[in-house]
């Protein structure tokens, strides 16, 4: 069996590798002229992780990321709603990481190159069109200027190539747009001094304007850690057209930002001052997509963000791709036929990623800081009078077992 894997990122370089240790071919084509360290801090959650730790590259992340020890809930004025150990410390086997994107995909791509080898991955190669028969299915690349420069023929095609997937376009062709909710999310990350446990990670404010702010990387020195903000505030409504595709992931304007971020109060850490300190950063539109009726045909799958775009809340959108391929992997090492395995992948992950994405437009677990504002929009003095812990608890650890992360889970599924 020979699978064709179109995109390079997360998703689909962890599918080649988890392809590799069940002895299926694949390539890779991804359709950057490189692939290279970019974006900023993501969380990838135990779930995730262990199915990284399988494939040998523990140690490797360790390496170059931060172990989250804990998290805190906040009101945007500052005031606790919620405080949990995470990873290790929470009775996780593995950690919760906290890592720059970039470091993540290339530790993933040092893998794969070293296990696969280099041939196998292809830069600067678009996806043009892909046919199918009984017997397989064929790709044809180009590059940018529109020159053919592969056709690939293999058993089943992977599109692994993100919200504006090429693939899912060509399954939905009807589709349109992704969907924008009207928050805009800017991000970025600096050198600053060590806050709390040095491994602490702060979410303040709900949906409608949220700052999240964690280390995830050894600083210029020991007082200091490379620190990950975003900022995530509503300036428009779900009428509002989304930003132009050639406008996301802009150089976002200080003139802009700062009045959104001088209207949070976080005691634990200057954040005005880290996003003035900050020399560059990135503008993105908060969307996603509806979830689909089915990601399969024939020989063809969907997987990551090409199958489930989801709102970058709960630190699930990259763990979750990494959950597809390893269930994609299992089921075509297990299956007679590829279309019964994309059938078996399908039917294991479409229905939760479904109802991840559902509760990610809802605020996800940070639904806990919505309710505490929406209750007491001045404050409170006792947090247990405006909504106690069982109902936050329930808002928090209910979203864990819906996205497969509650430790008890990720213990289950080790066993």
């Amino acid at each position: 069996m020979k699978a064709i894997i179109v995109g390079g990122g997360i998703g689909g370089l962890t599918t080649a590798l988890m392809l590799r240790a069940r002895g299926i071919d694949c390539e890779v084509f991804e359709q950057a002229e490189s692939i290279r360290e970019l974006g900023v801090g993501i969380n990838t959650l135990p779930h995730a992780i262990r199915e990284l730790a399988q494939l040998g590259l523990l140690d490797r992340l360790d390496e170059v990321a931060i172990r989250t020890y804990e998290l805190f809930y906040l009101t945007r004025r500052g005031q606790e709603v919620w405080h949990e150990t995470r990873g290790v410390d929470a009775g996780h086997d593995v950690p919760q990481f906290s890592i720059h994107r970039g470091r993540l995909q290339s530790v993933i791509h040092q893998a794969v190159t070293q296990r696969l080898g280099p041939e196998k991955v292809h830069t600067g190669c678009r996806l043009g069109s892909f046919t199918q028969d009984e017997g397989g299915v064929t790709a044809y690349f180009f590059d940018r200027s529109g020159s053919h420069v592969h056709t690939v023929r293999g058993d089943v095609l992977i599109g692994a190539d993100g919200i504006h997937s090429k693939v899912r376009q060509t399954l939905f062709p009807n589709e349109g747009a992704p969907c924008w909710n009207g928050l805009m999310l800017w991000r970025g990350a600096t050198d600053w001094p060590v806050f709390l446990t040095g491994r602490s990670m702060i979410i303040a404010g709900g949906l409608n304007a949220k700052a999240v702010i964690y280390p995830i990387a050894e600083g210029s020195s020991p007082a200091s850690r490379l620190t990950n903000w975003a900022v995530l505030v509503r300036i428009g409504d779900a009428n509002t057209a989304p930003p132009r595709r050639e406008d996301w992931s802009r150089l976002g304007k200080a003139d802009e930002l700062m009045p959104h971020v001088n209207g949070f109060s976080i005691p634990q850490v200057d954040f005005a001052a880290m996003v003035r300190a900050t020399p560059e950063f990135w503008e993105y539109p908060c969307c996603d997509r509806d979830p689909l009726p089915y990601w399969s045909s024939g020989r063809v799958t969907l997987l990551g963000d090409a199958a489930h775009p989801m709102y970058p809340v709960g630190s699930n959108g990259a763990s979750q791709a990494i959950l597809d391929a390893r269930v994609l992997a299992d089921a075509l090492s297990r299956s007679e036929h590829p279309r019964q395995a994309l059938m078996a992948y399908e039917q294991k992950r479409l229905p939760m990623t479904a109802e991840i994405v559902a509760s990610n437009r809802r605020g996800g677990p940070e639904g806990v800081i919505d309710a505490v504002e929406q209750l007491a929009p001045q404050g409170f003095t006792d947090i247990n009078t405006i909504l106690n812990y069982e109902a936050r608890e329930g808002i928090v650890r209910g979203y864990a077992s819906r996205a497969g992360f509650a430790a008890r889970m990720v213990t289950r599924q080790a066993s």
